[in-house]
């Protein structure tokens, strides 16, 4: 490969690391064609860009990015491959799915919001990562149930009251 179409590629990859929130590293090696194609067509379908990248050129682009991928820079060995998403969990989702009929992809390593996770074992806590919209509506629901409530405990209040108001008003003296 050229210098200059190193270059490129690396400008390429740093543009997509800058935008990129949810970046997963993944080893892909020694699967066949036909396992590769239902990853990528998987991958297509979850809107989930998969991309298989020199570790030289990763790094040289992680590095330009400005943003911290700490210890990221230790998996970087083998065969490796990136996964960006819109959506935190979708992706590892994903490799769980896939993993139902193969042994790979493996997570090597992922960036999620500023924070990283290393190893396969990360699978699961990746897994039950909420997205903004859900922890929003998260937040929401629990600051609407109490008002719901003091609203439902303050009706309730007034219909008893009226009803012994009403029965005492019907009472002969």
């Amino acid at each position: 490969m050229r210098k200059e179409d190193k270059n490129q590629l690396i400008e390429t990859l740093t543009e997509e690391l800058k935008a990129a929130k949810y970046l997963y590293v993944t080893d892909i090696s020694d699967m066949n064609v036909d396992k590769t194609s239902k990853l990528r067509r998987l991958c297509f379908k979850k809107e989930v860009k998969l991309v298989v990248v020199k570790n030289a050129l990763l790094q040289k682009a992680m590095e330009k990015s400005g943003k911290d991928f700490g210890t990221l820079y230790d998996v970087l060995k083998g065969h490796t491959s990136i996964m960006i998403a819109e959506q935190g969990s979708t992706p590892a989702k994903l490799i769980k799915e896939f993993r139902k009929t193969s042994d790979k992809p493996k997570l090597k390593g992922a960036y999620i919001e500023e924070m990283t996770f290393i190893g396969d074992n990360q699978l699961d806590a990746l897994i039950a990562i909420k997205t903004k919209n859900e922890l929003i509506a998260d937040v929401i629901l629990a600051l609407n149930t109490p008002a719901r409530n003091v609203i439902s405990a303050l009706q309730s209040g007034g219909q008893i009251l009226s009803g012994v108001l009403m029965t005492l008003s019907e009472r002969p003296a």
